[in-house]
């Protein structure tokens, strides 16, 4: 089978595409013929090795990935041959709270990931597709959707009538903005691009805020909000915008702090935070449990994730090059079909 690997080193110039054995389902587990896969920022830094010794060479890369189950080992019993399926993030984390052992499972790091013809999984780390989406669409979802989904459903406790800022319109951002719409809460959205953000406003974001034209931008949420602020901030930047998300949020208000994008800013003063009553959180995806919940949100709404551009397999390096120009308005996706 095909796969692709860093062999030697990490950088976008060191991940080859490689002839390997097919892989055999052993017991319990699922052989997948993958369809489709994903990219993420994580995936940047695990190609540039930010992740350092945490990730050991030889390593297939990328999270996220679907596919149909093509054969199963003894005691299968959740999935069968031509089950469509994605496989979870933490391949350990099916439910309850995250530990240290569990965050070790992460395909595409901690083992290898989803970028091959074909993957032999536990059973236990699969999660049905919702039907109506197509197996590239479904690609987008164990990672970035995921991530959304557990800061606004399983630890945001999001309600109708909310309000949620958006930094950006990256893939994490963008199914945050779709989820709260699910929800019947109102999106804020951010970007640099005028273009970006109508497309926010198309996929129902009530405002947007160009923060280059507008480098105050959370003075202009507070206008938006009759000087209240939001319920929720989906935080993919990091230092270098906390300090505005900080005066963004509302008293008694959430930030899901879940990226560092931005440059690195002055020291944070968490003062303002502290007298607003509000909550930094961390999100790091989330478990099997939280994916199951969210497909059978996305299957009821009907949702159907925002791809920016699918690119075939074979160039998958210029995907990882695509991205990081970071000019894309939701999912990357390296088509297999």
């Amino acid at each position: 089978m095909r796969a692709f690997v860093f062999e030697d080193g990490f950088s976008l110039d060191a991940l080859k595409l490689t002839e390997r054995p097919q892989p055999k389902p052993g017991p319990g587990q699922a052989l997948v013929r993958v369809r489709a896969n994903s990219l993420n920022y994580r995936d940047l830094v695990v190609a540039s090795g930010g992740y350092g010794r945490h990730v050991k060479l030889p390593l297939i890369p990328l999270s996220d990935g679907a596919g149909e189950v093509v054969e199963v080992g003894a005691r299968v019993t959740r999935v069968g041959p031509g089950s469509r399926v994605a496989a979870i993030f933490m391949q350990s984390w099916l439910e309850g709270a995250l530990t240290e052992d569990k965050s070790k499972s992460a395909l595409g790091g901690g083992m290898d990931g989803m970028l091959a013809e074909y993957v032999a999984l536990d059973e236990e780390g699969l999660v049905p597709i919702p039907e109506h989406l197509s197996y590239a669409e479904a690609a987008t979802l164990p990672c970035a959707a995921v991530t959304a989904w557990n800061a606004l459903v399983e630890e945001g406790g999001i309600r109708a009538g909310d309000s949620v800022l958006v930094l950006g319109t990256g893939g994490v951002s963008i199914f945050a903005l779709q989820f709260a719409r699910l929800h019947g809460a109102r999106v804020i959205a951010t970007s640099s691009s005028d273009d970006k953000l109508a497309r926010a406003i198309e996929l129902g974001a009530s405002d947007g805020i160009n923060y280059r034209k507008t480098p105050e931008w959370a003075k202009r949420v507070l206008e938006l909000t009759g000087g209240a602020g939001v319920d929720h901030v989906i935080e993919v930047g990091g230092a270098g915008t906390l300090p505005q998300s900080f005066r963004a949020v509302r008293f008694g208000g959430r930030i899901s702090l879940i990226g560092v994008l931005a440059e690195p800013g002055a020291q944070v003063d968490p003062r303002p935070l502290m007298m607003k009553g509000a909550r930094l959180q961390g999100i790091y995806v989330g478990s099997r449990e939280m994916f199951a919940s969210m497909n059978r949100a996305i299957a009821l709404g009907g949702l159907r994730p925002a791809i920016d551009r699918v690119f075939p397999f074979a160039k998958a390096p210029e995907a990882y090059r695509y991205m990081k120009n970071a000019g894309h308005f939701g999912k990357i996706v390296v088509s297999q079909e």
